[in-house]
């Protein structure tokens, strides 16, 4: 094989090639001046990025996402440039946002250290109408404030800022601090105190040393707001008893039921944001002045699904004890149940719409002790039959007043017709004589009305207590799933006004039974009660009424709760059962006829009252024929 040797003169072209490279890069290297130049403008562009770094951050808006990151110098100066003093809590905090789990039995609370107040309140105990835990507090429906301005001229709120947490235990109570601090020993703090088994818990807001840092000489504004979740069935039936209720200088009122409304009151004690069968209700050590309070309805369409029913909110100056703030409060998150809330001080059980005066008072003492010892031993539904047959039962010597008044009318009908003929062209003699033939007998129209009236707070007693009877709420009886809620038996596949998009039968039975019991009395009222001249003809309002109240009990009722209708079915069934026995078995009209004849026989003494009609009637006669005689003297 040949061996390959190198070419001289390949040698001498290499050495050539790299001599001719050398002499390029010497020639086109740069001189001292272009390398001075070079290095100058380098300067320039690291300088003028410095200073755009600094331009930006003179110009940024830190927000509370910011403060927890601010772990050197030059960040906690820029943060001191945008909230103060108070900027020491975000440099101490270890994490932007946090969240504190507390509970006991029948709560499940968080905490959030941004704006230190719940984030969230789950009542353990209870679901809504679709099996979803009751949540009061979820998801920023709740906005707890306080905004206040700094020795050095600035407007903070305490939503925006950051607390740092403690959770402590003092025997079985747990104790949850939230520290707003301007240094170890000066701060703002929320300190709220959790007890086993309540729903009520201890809320304290207080401060220390930190009048160097806020202008205690303006006002530190609490302002709370919270939109109310829907938890019922009904949307329209929760928003009618959805309602911000509140109580000042011993008396309780209200914001409207529907529309928007706003109040400023005074000497607030507490106040109530309830929905329905849950409520948040805040509880005052000492009163407030001044308090704004506001409602809002957020139901635009009941046929829509809606998230919230209301909202409520309250604005209010905390009062400083010295320089300092020391408000102690309560705050209440459970169930609007007349047996819990009766347990704790301060009168918030009135919170719950029992009624007024006497219609209030008989729910207070006579229906929800009732009812609460005949459902602990029987079913719900069963027992709203049985306090219904006992009430109807207490109830009916009214019922046997009201027919026996009616049967006397019934028997005097032919003499009062002729008594009307008689004086027909003298109206005040027909008067006084019909009044005189009654007043004989016995057998005043009064009696009958009477009766009737005596049964009105019992009526509307029981209206308003069966729709704030939480003891019937997710209840079963029957066909209906919810007494505290409509019954369903059949879907519509559409929405009809004022009825709705089911068919609900406790009403269709309700309705039935009004029927048939006003078909029977309106018989009877009938036979007895005679046309007055001049008044409107009375027998054919009747008819009309037959069917129209049984309509509107249709159609009210459709949605409202299932017990309500319940207790009208049962009750009209036994008001239709005891007419029969009255009618039947108890009042026979000859003896009754007999004893109008020896009435009518024995003398009987003008009352005080009778004397007064009879004066009045004679006088307005009087007038009557004057003003008559004047018309005629002018034709």
């Amino acid at each position: 094989m040949e061996e390959k040797k190198l070419d001289i003169n390949s040698i001498i072209g290499f050495i050539l090639i790299f001599g001719i490279l050398l002499f390029m890069m010497w020639q086109n290297a740069p001189s001292e001046e272009e390398l001075k130049a070079q290095e100058a403008e380098k300067q320039a562009k690291i300088d003028a990025q410095k200073k755009a770094e600094a331009e930006k951050e003179d110009t940024k808006v830190v927000t509370t996402e910011d403060f927890t990151s601010a772990t050197d110098s030059a960040q906690v100066a820029a943060l001191q440039s945008k909230i103060g003093a108070f900027a020491y809590s975000v440099a101490t905090a270890t994490s932007s946002e946090k969240e504190i789990n507390v509970q006991n039995e029948v709560l499940d609370l968080k905490f959030n250290t941004k704006g230190g107040h719940l984030s969230e309140v789950r009542l353990k105990q209870f679901v809504d109408f679709d099996s979803v835990p009751i949540y009061i507090v979820r998801d920023g429906n709740s906005v707890f404030n306080l905004q206040f301005q700094t020795t050095d001229n600035r407007t903070l709120n305490t939503k925006d800022l950051y607390f740092q947490p403690t959770v402590t235990k003092s025997g079985a109570n747990t104790i949850v601090s939230m520290k707003l601090k301007t240094a170890q020993d000066k701060f703002l703090e929320y300190q709220y105190v959790i007890k086993p088994n309540e729903y009520m818990v201890d809320f304290t807001i207080k401060s220390q040393g930190i009048e160097t840092d806020i202008n205690t000489s303006n006002p530190i504004t609490l302002d709370w707001s919270q939109k109310l979740y829907r938890h019922d069935q009904s949307i329209s039936y929760e928003n009618r008893y959805t309602r911000l209720t509140y109580q000042n200088d011993g008396d309780v009122d209200k914001l409207s039921q529907m529309s928007d409304d706003d109040e400023t009151v005074d000497e607030l004690e507490w106040l109530s944001y309830r929905q329905h069968f849950f409520s948040t209700i805040l509880v005052a050590d000492q009163p407030f002045n001044n308090v704004a309070l506001r409602s809002k309805n957020l139901v635009e369409d009941e046929e829509v699904d809606s998230i919230y029913t209301k909202q409520f909110s309250t604005k209010l100056d905390l009062p400083l004890s010295g320089a300092n703030l020391n408000s102690n409060l309560k705050i209440y998150y459970g169930p609007t149940d007349s047996q819990i809330l009766k347990q704790y001080e301060g009168n918030i059980v009135e919170s719950i719409p029992f009624g007024w005066g006497i219609f209030g008072w008989i729910n207070k003492f006579l229906f929800i002790p009732l009812f609460s010892g005949l459902s602990s031993f029987l079913p719900y539904g069963i027992a709203i039959i049985v306090m219904t047959v006992l009430i109807k039962l207490a109830m009916s010597f009214v019922q046997y007043k009201q027919y026996l008044s009616q049967m006397k009318m019934k028997i005097l009908k032919p003499e009062l017709d002729a008594i009307r003929e008689k004086y027909k062209d003298n109206k005040l003699k027909a008067q006084q004589e019909t009044m005189a033939l009654q007043n004989k007998a016995g057998a005043s129209p009064l009696a009958g009305c009477l009766p009737a009236l005596i049964q009105m707070p019992v009526f509307y007693a029981l209206f308003m207590f069966f729709p704030t009877a939480f003891a019937l709420r997710q209840k079963k009886f029957l066909w209906a799933d919810d007494l505290s809620s409509y019954d369903v038996v059949a879907e519509l596949p559409f929405n009809i006004p004022l009825y709705g998009d089911h068919v609900s039968l406790f009403p269709i039975l309700a309705a039935i039974a009004i029927f048939f019991y006003m078909k029977l009395t309106t018989g009877q009222n009938q036979m007895s009660a005679p046309q007055q001249e001049g008044m409107p003809d009375m027998a054919k309002m009747m008819k009309y009424m037959i069917y129209f109240a049984p309509i509107m009990m249709l159609i009210f009722f459709n949605q409202y709760a299932s017990g309500l209708s319940l207790y009208y079915f049962i009750s009209n069934l036994i008001s239709i059962g005891i007419l029969l026995v009255i009618k039947n078995f108890i009042l026979d009209e000859d003896k009754i006829h007999a004893n109008i004849q020896v009435k009518k026989a024995q003398p009987k003494k003008e009352s005080k009252f009778q004397r007064k009609m009879k004066e009045m009637m004679e006088q307005a006669e009087k007038q009557k024929q004057m003003q008559e005689q004047q018309r005629k003297k002018r034709k």
